[in-house]
């Protein structure tokens, strides 16, 4: 992996790493602009919160999203890994920066209780009536895209580069990234040098910057385990296997993959989230069925987990005396994996710097890694590990909650809870005012 940056961007980029009065300058006239379009930009917020969509059923977000860029001058292309947006906006020679949001909603009952909750329900494909809700702020994110988009697209005097701007679908299935770069986003539009997200927090306080150099979100699997056993009654019990016990034996063993197998200074959660078996008291059951989430960093950790689960499922089944034809069947759900996301360690640490001189000091905060997914790893993967990646936090909570909480010892809504109600105009602002900054300084004026 490259440590510096190349040619003249690199020039230009310590020249103004080491200029904090005209960085300051520059963030004082956008943070104006931005001040002033926060009006328009939350009448798009709440319209995009009150009607939220499910992975793969982006078509209206997708379209307000591209039809923002085109006023804007972007060159747009639309349906893009199915409703992926892709807006390029080329501006003089330079480096090429993507500037991603995510677009989907949850599968969730809105109960926030707040003017304008969603009130959309909508059947999914595999037919269960459910509300949606952007229980995870991706409205907020689609918002600051569009702020980013007009605030590149009336400072083009600023900056110099080509900028790729793109609503990604399907994050919280783990599939757009991979769906956007398999229908061509880096062959058919330009591959940029860097790529830029954030994403909304509900651990710390509206308009705080979280930021991790490295490993920042975790590898995630989700495997199905379907025990087979032979039925019966259960007042007969030795005429069965009984795929119960063995389940639960499994269960039990996969404990140790953790405990046992990886190294404590490696991360790695395997946890079973979803237990099935028989339908009537004195039945037993033929079969009973796991579902895991699997989550890790490396690869090689990523791998030891999924053949250990595997292992431990055939070993315990042979314990059991199960016969061959009737062995565990172990399925990895391929394309909903998402791979770690990586912050690029030395890019990082520069664009944390910027943004210190950007915000201050007090508003920037190195974070500890976690165990959810993100897709946006991907953009920065093999085959294409010369992009150096980024991707921040944004706090949400409003101060005043975020500190009676503390002084009272409870827990706050998390993302995905169908009560999380993120401060959306500080959340909006701060992105739209750090991507926008970052994007400009990795493309400045020759």
């Amino acid at each position: 992996m490259r440590t510096l940056l190349a040619g003249a961007a690199a020039l230009a980029l310590s020249a103004l790493a080491a200029s904090p009065a005209a960085a300051q300058a520059t963030d004082s006239a956008i943070g104006t602009e931005i001040k002033q379009d926060m009006p328009s930009l939350m009448a798009i917020y709440r319209d995009l919160h009150a009607n939220p969509e499910l992975s793969f059923m982006e078509v209206r977000s997708a379209g307000i999203l591209a039809a923002e860029a085109r006023k804007l001058g972007f060159k747009v292309t639309e349906k893009v890994g199915g409703t992926g947006v892709v807006a390029v906006m080329e501006n003089g020679p330079g480096p090429v920066v993507l500037v991603r949001a995510d677009m989907d909603g949850l599968p969730v009952i809105e109960q926030t209780g707040l003017p304008g909750a969603s009130k959309v329900r909508v059947t999914t494909k595999e037919g269960v009536e459910t509300g949606v809700m952007h229980a995870c702020g991706h409205d907020t994110h689609m918002t600051a895209w569009i702020g980013v988009a007009r605030r590149m697209a009336a400072n083009k005097g600023k900056w110099s580069g080509t900028l790729v701007m793109i609503g990604q679908p399907a994050e919280e299935r783990g599939a757009g990234a991979r769906m956007m770069l398999e229908d061509g986003l880096y062959t058919r539009f330009p591959k940029p040098q860097y790529a830029l997200a954030f994403h909304d927090a509900a651990q710390f306080p509206a308009g705080q910057i979280g930021y991790t150099a490295g490993y920042a979100l975790a590898n995630v699997d989700s495997v199905d385990v379907l025990v087979k056993g032979v039925g019966g009654h259960g007042a007969y019990p030795q005429t069965t296997k009984d795929p119960i016990v063995l389940a639960s034996r499994i269960v039990g063993a996969l404990q140790t993959l953790v405990s046992r197998e990886i190294s404590p200074l490696d991360s790695a959660v395997v946890t079973v989230g979803s237990f099935h078996a028989g339908a009537k008291h004195n039945i037993i059951s033929d079969e009973a069925r796991l579902q895991l989430t699997v989550r890790s960093y490396t690869d090689e950790v990523r791998g030891h987990l999924l053949d250990g689960i595997a292992r431990i499922a055939k070993g315990e089944a042979i314990a059991a005396g199960m016969p061959e034809d009737r062995m565990p069947v172990v399925s990895v759900q391929k394309d909903e994996y998402t791979p770690a996301t990586y912050n690029t360690p030395e890019f990082t640490e520069e664009m944390a710097g910027f943004l210190k001189t950007q915000f201050g000091e007090a508003r920037l905060t190195a974070m500890q890694p976690v165990m959810g997914g993100e897709d946006f790893g991907r953009f920065s993967r093999e085959p294409n590990k010369d992009v150096k990646s980024l991707i921040i936090w944004v706090g949400g909570v409003p101060h005043a909650e975020y500190d009676a909480a503390k002084k009272e010892g409870r827990t706050l809504p998390s993302l995905h809870s169908p009560f999380w109600a993120p401060e959306a105009d500080t959340v909006i602002s701060t992105a739209t005012e750090a991507l926008t900054g970052m994007a400009m300084k990795l493309m400045p004026k020759g």
